[in-house]
């Protein structure tokens, strides 16, 4: 969908630019280029430190941001599937966000006002902050093979911050586990039973 969306609207002005949460390249090429049902014309890039993610304070996946010519947030992170096959997971229906992205493209209405903006932008707060800093130092770690003290500073994250997407799930396969396995579905029930924190509309 987001290459029909592109293959749309590219010529009214919308630039589609996907980034994975990722450490593994390969992964990354397979799912975007080999496994992908049709060939994707827009970017696919890999932030292996997240720092997109804290830049724009995303905490959950699949998220969009809109961000205008000038630089300027419009829409900030929101959870936005790309069609509808886990609409029953995410209780988000993605025609909703298809048709305000073409408002948006095609007759230049913003979908929020500056304080409904300002509203949804979280402040990430001290835990969070240093969950971050926790990861990204695990993950420098485990690059240069220092396995032990990596898992030290990955569980102080994942303590930090019980509820963040980019951190728990994100991690799994760091850890050794399958991010669609039942260390993802433990993950869930909590996540759930917190009340879905960082689904944004």
């Amino acid at each position: 969908m987001w290459q029909a969306l592109h293959e749309e609207l590219a010529p009214q002005g919308l630039v589609i630019v996907a980034v994975a949460l990722d450490e593994n390249l390969d992964t990354i090429r397979q799912c975007a280029r080999e496994e992908s049902p049709v060939t994707l014309t827009y970017p696919v890039l890999m932030d292996r430190d997240h720092l997109l993610a804290e830049h724009y304070g995303i905490v959950n996946i699949p998220t969009t941001v809109w961000i205008d010519e000038h630089g300027r947030v419009v829409r900030p992170p929101a959870i936005a599937p790309a069609d509808d096959r886990f609409r029953d997971f995410t209780k988000v229906d993605s025609s909703l966000h298809h048709a305000a992205l073409r408002r948006w493209v095609l007759d230049g209405v913003v979908p929020l006002s500056d304080a409904e903006i300002h509203d949804r932008q979280e402040l990430p707060d001290a835990d969070v902050q240093q969950a971050r800093a926790e990861r990204r130092l695990a993950v420098h770690l485990l690059r240069r093979g220092q396995d032990d003290r990596a898992r030290e500073h990955l569980g102080a994250a994942l303590a930090l911050a019980p509820n963040d997407w980019t951190i728990q799930r994100g991690s799994m396969p760091l850890r050794g586990e399958d991010p669609f396995g039942q260390a993802f579905f433990d993950f869930y029930e909590s996540w759930e039973a917190a009340g879905r924190p960082g689904y944004g509309a």
